[in-house]
């Protein structure tokens, strides 16, 4: 296995730093056992009067279900670890759990679903939009273009093979729209926009500002329909997030320009401007553009943290589905950041060095990583082969601002 090979090596077993309980989202009290309450939010609560006695040699964090676990894992400087012995069972629950609630998840451009499992957790539901050689139209904005459920997917599995390790896990699965969706609804809303086509499909649009309508309605097989399944971070009343918008953000307009576009110095003002003046925040920030550029995603307006940690943490890499768009062009544009600043991680460009080297080449590793998701394939092998094309554009750059 190539991927197990790139996990072996030196360059992805740098020590992350000793975690203190200050780096930790949770601090959690190893005696106390989590009864799991149905409030409003759908969150845990920590029950002191522990409803049944734990097993005999078990801790209380032995019968934490694998979300909650995932949960409380997350610290100030990676949402989880490298090998993290927990992501086969999150990525086996959100293919396979039960589903006992559905309803749609308010905001956004486009229809998602937040869905439930027995155990409390819950998962995004992004449904397919698009088939997987579909490529976006030359024409349209890249604020137009759909949300692609296998883009989530592919993008979990790039920000893990370049261990960023900022996108929640993500895992594909086949849904049944009457029996997952239509029967166990309880939002009244979504429930009215359900219908069958011509064809004999279940079919729903649901409600949303573009994409919710009977000509965008998505349509089952006759009711079979393939998504992405993302793990839900925890509750924002449990921890708080901050969302940054992005200094390189498009200005999306259809015929105006951004101030980074026209002003080749602009990286000299980000960088007397918090939190960009300190820390790694603009390291992070090139990370991302890195990941963005690779899979092709023009729709970085904001990025988030968690507040706990202040300024001196990991973004989180959330809302990918307008990647792996279009496989036949790179868009330099995206690379910006890297251009303009000159500045990377020294061991993100070494990885990327790695990974374009033919014992770890960044299609065959991805190719490999997808190949274990319900749904695959994942990604047209045209978007692979594009992913070494891009990269060796990303080096080229790094390679001029060093020459420079």
């Amino acid at each position: 296995s190539k991927l197990a090979a790139l996990f072996a090596h030196p360059l992805y077993n740098i020590p992350v730093p000793e975690v203190m309980e200050k780096d930790k989202l949770f601090v959690v009290n190893p005696m106390e056992k989590f009864s799991l309450s149905h409030s409003g939010s759908d969150e845990w609560v920590s029950s002191s009067k522990a409803e049944t006695l734990l097993p005999t040699g078990k801790t209380a964090y032995d019968t934490y279900p694998a979300w909650l676990k995932f949960h409380v894992g997350i610290n100030r400087y990676e949402l989880y670890p490298r090998q993290d012995p927990l992501m086969p069972t999150i990525l086996q629950d959100l293919a396979t759990q039960r589903i006992v609630s559905s309803v749609q998840k308010s905001g956004g451009t486009q229809l998602k679903l937040i869905m439930t499992f027995p155990n409390y957790g819950q998962a995004l539901f992004k449904p397919m939009k698009q088939t997987r050689d579909q490529e976006t139209p030359r024409d349209f904005f890249y604020f137009s273009d759909f949300e692609r459920h296998n883009a989530e997917i592919a993008a979990f599995h790039l920000d893990r093979v370049l261990d960023f390790r900022r996108i929640p896990p993500v895992s594909g699965r086949l849904v049944n729209i009457t029996k997952e969706i239509r029967d166990i609804t309880t939002d009244k809303k979504l429930a009215k926009t359900f219908f069958i086509s011509p064809a004999g499909n279940v079919c729903f649009y649901g409600e949303c500002s573009y994409y919710c309508s009977t000509e965008h309605a998505l349509c089952g097989k006759p009711d079979q329909l393939e998504g992405s399944m993302a793990a839900l971070l925890p509750d924002k009343t449990l921890a708080k997030r901050r969302s940054w918008r992005s200094p390189w953000r498009r200005s999306y307009h259809k015929s105006k320009k951004a101030e980074w576009e026209l002003n080749p110095n602009y990286c000299a003002q980000v960088r007397k401007t918090p939190p960009y003046d300190r820390g790694h925040r603009l390291l992070d920030l090139i990370d991302m553009t890195v990941l963005d550029f690779l899979m092709g995603n023009m729709d970085r307006h904001h990025y988030e943290t968690f507040e706990k940690f202040g300024n001196d943490t990991f973004l989180l890499h959330l809302d990918n589905g307008r990647g792996f768009g279009r496989h036949s062009h790179d868009e330099m544009s995206i690379l910006a950041p890297l251009q303009q600043c000159c500045s990377i991680k020294k061991s993100t460009y070494l990885r990327l060095q790695l990974l374009a080297t033919q014992p770890y080449l960044l299609s065959d590793i991805l190719r490999e990583a997808l190949a274990a998701d319900p749904l695959t394939p994942i990604l047209a092998e045209p978007h692979l082969q594009a992913l070494d094309r891009r990269l060796g554009k990303v080096l080229d750059v790094v390679a001029r601002c060093l020459a420079g």
